[in-house]
């Protein structure tokens, strides 16, 4: 397993690449030994979709960056400007199709910051409900940042408690009109035309993925199976408190997350799955972990970082600094055969704001 996981700094110019194909087979070794377990018991398919993931690009404008997920949801996020955590963050998120509802959501990443009560842009003061906005009031907010000078964050007194920067604003806003099919219509933030709304496409289809349970007893890793994993996976020596974690799956099989490699605030799961004692390197449909970064230069096993199994999914934090402030999160599930992604979240810009943006997601159809 390589040792990339120290190199944090791969993590954020991986944004910009183009990515693996999920589709593309991996070719690797299996490590066998002798575990009693019970065959994989047959059960019928629920509808499943088959979809391939395809996580949305994030791109960043100056102050902003913008992602859109498969649904066609699209939503922008301001970032830092300085060396320290900005102390409020303003996210605008909008849906798809020609309603295409606006929502605004603040946060503070500093534990000494007072609760927001409105934004005041330009001088033009909106109150805010909680920790943020949304109706025809988030939508005219969201019109407001489009020529922006100067956006204030206030607390109940109307007391300037944070300042955002409305660099780069426009041009996400611009991009989300481009990506929803807005561009010319009464709908849209910035290129707003004379089409009516109704030409705009509407959401997509969630894509169902069947999932079966994670339950049962896990098999037996004896220390003659757990080495021949390791050499599989090329992996470190373990350090001391890093022990396996084996998964059972109510179809007969075990999920292993097996600690490969770490860091100061990254450690590298391989993933297996055993039966019948054999293991296998585990499938996946989507690049996981650093392979989706780019941090990760070919292992021949996937992974996971910082991997933990909770409810019958199976997620992954690979973090671009020990802040948390970007990386990549996602979430797995287990159809008999392979590992599907079914969310995946990303803050390609280290820049202070822990918010990440949602680039993918799936239904899940459990048995």
């Amino acid at each position: 397993m390589k040792r990339s996981v120290l190199a944090a700094g791969l993590l954020l110019a991986a944004c910009s690449q183009g990515q693996p194909d999920p589709a593309r087979p991996t070719a690797t070794p299996s490590a066998t030994a002798s575990t009693p377990n019970s065959a994989p018991a047959s059960a019928p398919l629920p509808r499943d979709d088959h979809a391939i993931p395809r996580p949305g690009e994030q791109k960043t404008f100056r102050d902003w960056t913008v992602a859109c997920d498969n649904v066609r949801t699209c939503a922008m996020a301001s970032l830092g400007t300085g060396a320290d955590f900005p102390r409020v963050t303003i996210q605008v998120t909008r849906a798809a199709g020609p309603a295409g509802a606006v929502e605004i959501a603040l946060a503070s990443p500093q534990d000494d910051v007072p609760p927001p009560a409105a934004l005041a842009i330009d001088g033009r003061r909106f109150t805010v409900a909680g920790d943020g906005l949304s109706g025809p009031s988030a939508a005219a907010l969201a019109r407001a940042l489009v020529e922006a000078r100067a956006i204030e964050v206030l607390d109940g007194r109307g007391a300037r408690i944070a300042t955002v920067s409305p660099a780069g604003a426009s041009a996400a806003l611009r991009y989300i009109d481009a990506e929803q099919q807005r561009a010319g219509t009464v709908t849209a933030f910035v290129a707003r035309g004379e089409r009516p709304g109704a030409a705009i496409l509407g959401a997509a289809a969630l894509p169902r993925v069947r999932s079966v349970a994670f339950s049962g007893t896990a098999a037996t890793l004896p220390p003659a199976l757990l080495a021949a994993m390791a050499r599989t996976a090329r992996c470190d020596p373990p350090l001391p408190g890093q022990a396996p974690r084996a998964h059972a799956l109510a179809d007969g099989a075990t999920l292993v997350l097996l600690p490969c490699s770490s860091g100061a605030y990254n450690e590298i799961d391989a993933l297996f799955v055993v039966r019948d004692g054999k293991a296998e390197p585990a499938q996946v449909d989507a690049p996981s972990g650093f392979e989706e970064t780019g941090a990760d230069s070919g292992t021949p096993v996937h992974s996971v970082i910082n991997g933990d199994v909770d409810g019958g999914v199976l997620t992954s934090y690979a973090k671009g600094r020990g802040l948390g402030d970007c990386g990549v999160r996602q979430s797995f599930v287990w159809d008999g055969t392979r590992l599907r992604l079914v969310e995946q979240q990303s803050m390609g810009e280290c820049r202070g704001n822990p918010n990440y943006l949602t680039v993918w997601r799936a239904r899940v159809v459990r048995e």
